[in-house]
C-alpha cells in the first residue's frame, strides 16, 4: 500500500472548524511536504480551485500549479499529483507546463484530471460552465492533446474543442511514456473515459466491500479495451487514538455540523453539479470526499486492520486528510505505516 495525504491548500478538510491549525501558506504546505518524504508518504494530491470551498469563498487557497512548481524543487521523492480542469487549461500550453514541472522534480508529477463541477467558480473566473456529459467530451479531446504533445515530436489535433498543428513540445516530461494520469468519477461518461484513457481511478471514501464492486466493474471495462491493468486509489479521512473513548471524541468533534457555516453553499452546488452513485448525508458535508465512510480512523489496530482490507480488495493508494494535518500525520506514521514493535 502507498499513503499518500491532500495537501491542506484550503487551510483545512473540516467545514465546521474555523481554523484548524493548517493555514493555506506557502510556509506551512513546504514545511509539510518535505516533513512527509520523512514519515513515509509517498504522494501528495493538490486540488484545483480558485475558491476555497471548504472555509468559505472569502478564505484564503493556493493555487495548485505554482504551489506543485515550487513543491518539485524543495522536495526528492514525493509524487506530485496536482489536480487539472481541462475547462481551465489550453491543453497544449498545459502540457508544455506540466512537461517542464515534471522536469523540476526530475520525473515525478502526476495529474488528477478533474471535469469541473463548480458553476459559481466558473462564472468569477470568466470560465464556460458545461453541461456535465459535455465537460467529459472536452476532457476526452484535452487529454488527447496533452497525451500527443507528451509522446510525438509533432502533433496535429483537429476536434470539436481544440485544434493544434503541427505541436512541438521540447523537453518531453522525465516519466516515460508519460505522467501518470489519475481521475475520479462515477457518472457513466466519467468511468468510460477513465478506463480508456487514464492510468488510476481514484474513488471516494467508501467501505472495502463498495470499492471492491467499483474495482471489479473499472478492471472489467479496462479488460474490454485491451489495456493494461490500472492502479486504484480511495479517499479517507483519518485519525489514531489509543482508546474507544477517545476516538467517539473526536469523532464528536468533527461531525459536529453547523448547516450555516459558510462551505455549506459551496457543499450543495458540488452536489447539484456532480452524480454520485450514492446520496450524500449533511452530517457527511463536515468532511469533504465522502472520508469517514472509508472507516480509517479508531485505534491503530482498527487502523491497520481496515488498510489490510482495501489492499485485500485490489486498492494501491490511500489518499488521506488529516486535522490538524502535520500532527495527525507524524501519528499515523509512527503507528500504521512504520509501526514499532
Amino acid at each position: 500500500m502507498r499513503y499518500g495525504y491532500w495537501m491542506p491548500v484550503f487551510g483545512g478538510w473540516l467545514r465546521n472548524v474555523g481554523d484548524e491549525g493548517m493555514e493555506a501558506s506557502w510556509q506551512y504546505v513546504s514545511k509539510l511536504a518535505r516533513r512527509s518524504e520523512e514519515l513515509g508518504y509517498a504522494l501528495s494530491l493538490i486540488a484545483e480551485l480558485n475558491l476555497n470551498d471548504i472555509k468559505g469563498i472569502e478564505a484564503p487557497s493556493l493555487d495548485a500549479w505554482s504551489t506543485a512548481a515550487a513543491l518539485a524543487a524543495i522536495t526528492s521523492t514525493l509524487e506530485l499529483m496536482v489536480a487539472v480542469r481541462p475547462t481551465f487549461h489550453s491543453p497544449a500550453l498545459f502540457a508544455k507546463q506540466a512537461a517542464n514541472i515534471d522536469q523540476i522534480s526530475n520525473g515525478r508529477l502526476a495529474l488528477n484530471v478533474v471535469s469541473s463541477w463548480w458553476e459559481q467558480e466558473a462564472r468569477m473566473y470568466g470560465v464556460h460552465f458545461e453541461k456535465h456529459d459535455d465537460r467529459y467530451e472536452r476532457t476526452s479531446e484535452w487529454l488527447d492533446v496533452v497525451n500527443g504533445a507528451w509522446c510525438q515530436d509533432l502533433f496535429s489535433f483537429t476536434g470539436k474543442h481544440y485544434r493544434t498543428e503541427n505541436t512541438v513540445l521540447e523537453p518531453k516530461p522525465v516519466r516515460s511514456p508519460r505522467p501518470v494520469i489519475y481521475a475520479g468519477g462515477e457518472s457513466e461518461a466519467a468511468k468510460n473515459l477513465i478506463a480508456e484513457k487514464c492510468d488510476a481511478y481514484v474513488m471516494h471514501g467508501d467501505s472495502p466491500e463498495y470499492v471492491a464492486t467499483k474495482i471489479e466493474d473499472m478492471r472489467k471495462r479496462r479488460d474490454k479495451l485491451g489495456l493494461p491493468p490500472m492502479q486504484f486509489g480511495v479517499a479517507g479521512y483519518s485519525f489514531v487514538r489509543d482508546t474507544e473513548a477517545e476516538v467517539r471524541e473526536e469523532l464528536e468533534r468533527i461531525t459536529n455540523v453547523n448547516a450555516s457555516a459558510k462551505g455549506f453553499a459551496n457543499y450543495e452546488q458540488w452536489l447539484q453539479g456532480t452524480q454520485l452513485e450514492q446520496k450524500m448525508s449533511l452530517q457527511e458535508y463536515s468532511v469533504s470526499n465522502r472520508g469517514l465512510r472509508s472507516n480509517l480512523f479508531g485505534t491503530a489496530e482498527q487502523v491497520r486492520k481496515q488498510v489490510a482490507r482495501f489492499e485485500e480488495v485490489g486498492v494501491d493508494l490511500l489518499l488521506l486528510q488529516f486535522s490538524p494535518q502535520l500532527e495527525e500525520m507524524e501519528r499515523f506514521s509512527r503507528d500504521v505505516i512504520r509501526p514499532q514493535g
